[in-house]
């Protein structure tokens, strides 16, 4: 049924252009989780993990949002991949830690490069001085949306 007085809602300006490049990267990670056989949950969580360098499956699944049993099969299938380790924790002995394989350094090394090469490409009309610009500001901008985002 059509309602003349529903209106469409878009953004203009900055708002909207930031939009489209966090839209731009999500297509991207999209990608990337497919090329590698992966769903873009997992992809995250192997992001996490080489961020991390070791992390404890609780500790992946606060960053994640996700509950301990839905990390463990994550950490599963991770595993399965060859992309993720477990390690025991050293103090625990009921604990563990995730941590990258070979193969999964080898992945987000190829992932890191790929996507280094792509945003240089992307922005190769700026100066050296426009992109140390775009990068301060973009740098600022994403500082800033973090601490708004954790206000109440």
């Amino acid at each position: 049924m059509h309602n003349p007085d529903r209106a469409s809602h878009t953004l203009t300006g900055f708002p909207a252009a930031a939009s489209a490049f966090v839209s731009a990267l999500e297509a991207n990670r999209r990608r990337i989780a497919e090329d590698a056989g992966l769903t873009g949950t997992e992809l995250r969580a192997l992001f996490r993990v080489a961020q991390a360098v070791s992390i404890t499956p609780k500790d992946l699944a606060a960053h994640l949002g996700l509950t301990t049993g839905a990390v463990t099969a994550i950490a599963r299938r991770l595993v399965d991949a060859g992309f993720v380790t477990r390690t025991d924790h050293p103090g625990d002995r009921r604990s563990l830690y995730l941590e990258l394989t070979p193969e999964g350094h080898a992945v987000m090394g190829q992932i890191h490069h790929d996507f280094a090469e792509m945003l240089s490409a992307s922005t190769s009309s700026l100066s050296a001085d426009q992109l140390a610009d775009f990068t301060a500001a973009l740098t600022s901008v994403a500082a800033e949306v973090r601490t708004r985002s954790a206000q109440p």
